[in-house]
C-alpha cells in the first residue's frame, strides 16, 4: 500500500493511523501535507469528541521520509510544522499511543497531542542535529514546555534515543503499560474522555496551552449550556451524565 493516513471513528473516538510501513511509518511529504485538511473535517464531526494519533503494526513514526528532505529541505519542514500546528490546535482532547520508535517528526507529532501513552520498549527521539537541520522554534518550545529545558537540550542536543522510563520520568509521556495492554487502556480512556464534559475539556485545553483572552467566552458558554446543572443533577441521581455542549470550530 502507499504511504497514507488511515482513519476511522468508533463510539466518538477518532483514530488516526501513519500507515507507511515500509518505512517505519516514516511521514512522506504527501501525509504531512493530507494531515491538516484530515484534522480540520474530525473536528467538525460533532460526533467525534476524542482523537487517538497511532502508528501501523507495531512502530509509531521514524520522523520524515528522509528521501523528501532531498529536494527542499525547507518545504518539507514547512509541511511537518504545519502538520503540528494544526494537530496541537484541535480542540478536543488528543492523545499518541505509541508503540516501538517515535523518533524525529513522529516525536513533533506525539508532543503536539495533550497525552501521549506508550508501550513499554518504546523509544523517543529528537533528532535533527542527525541531520544538520533547525528544529522550528514551535516544536522547540512545545518540547520545553513538557519536559523541561535540560531535557530538551539532552534530545535536542544529542539525538540520542531515551527509553519508556526516561521518558516517563521527565514528563515526555503521561503513561507506560506492559506489553499488549496498550490498545486496552487507550481504549478505556477515551471510552472516559468521550463521557466527560467537552465544554470543560475545551476550555482546560485553551487555559493549559496558555490563552489569556477568553475567560469571558468560556464563562459566557458555560452559563448558556447547561453543563453545570446536568453534572450535579446526574451526580445526584447516581447516573452518568449526558453532556451535550459540543465545539464549534472556528
Amino acid at each position: 500500500m502507499e504511504p497514507e493516513l488511515l482513519h476511522g471513528v468508533t463510539d466518538g473516538v477518532a483514530t488516526v493511523v501513519l500507515h507507511h510501513p515500509a518505512k517505519r511509518n516514516a511521514m512522506t511529504a504527501a501525509m504531512w501535507a493530507a494531515l491538516p485538511p484530515l484534522l480540520e473535517a474530525l473536528a467538525a464531526d460533532p460526533a467525534v469528541r476524542a482523537l487517538v494519533l497511532t502508528g501501523a503494526g507495531g512502530t509509531f513514526c521514524a520522523g520524515a521520509d528522509i528521501s523528501t528532505l532531498q529536494g527542499s529541505p525547507e518545504e518539507a519542514q514547512t509541511l511537518a510544522v504545519r502538520a503540528e500546528e494544526a494537530l496541537a490546535a484541535f480542540p478536543k482532547p488528543t492523545l499518541a499511543a505509541v508503540k516501538g520508535h517515535c523518533v524525529g517528526g513522529g516525536a513533533q507529532l506525539a508532543a503536539a497531542c495533550d497525552l501521549r501513552f506508550a508501550e513499554e520498549g518504546a523509544l523517543f527521539g529528537v533528532t535533527p542535529a542527525n541531520l544538520g537541520i533547525v528544529y522550528p522554534s514551535t516544536a522547540t518550545r512545545r518540547l520545553v514546555a513538557l519536559v523541561g529545558p535540560a531535557t530538551a537540550k539532552y534530545l535536542l542536543f544529542s539525538g540520542e534515543l531515551i527509553d519508556t522510563e526516561r521518558a516517563l520520568r521527565t514528563g515526555l509521556v503521561d503513561e507506560v503499560l506492559p506489553s499488549d495492554e496498550l490498545d486496552k487502556r487507550v481504549a478505556e480512556f477515551t471510552r472516559i474522555l468521550v463521557t466527560r464534559s467537552q465544554l470543560t475539556q475545551a476550555a482546560a485545553k485553551e487555559f493549559a496551552n496558555g490563552r489569556t483572552d477568553r475567560d469571558a467566552h468560556w464563562a459566557a458558554q458555560a452559563r448558556a449550556s447547561g453543563e453545570t446543572a446536568e453534572g450535579v443533577t446526574a451526580f445526584l441521581e447516581r447516573r452518568e451524565a449526558r453532556f451535550t455542549w459540543t465545539v464549534t470550530p472556528g
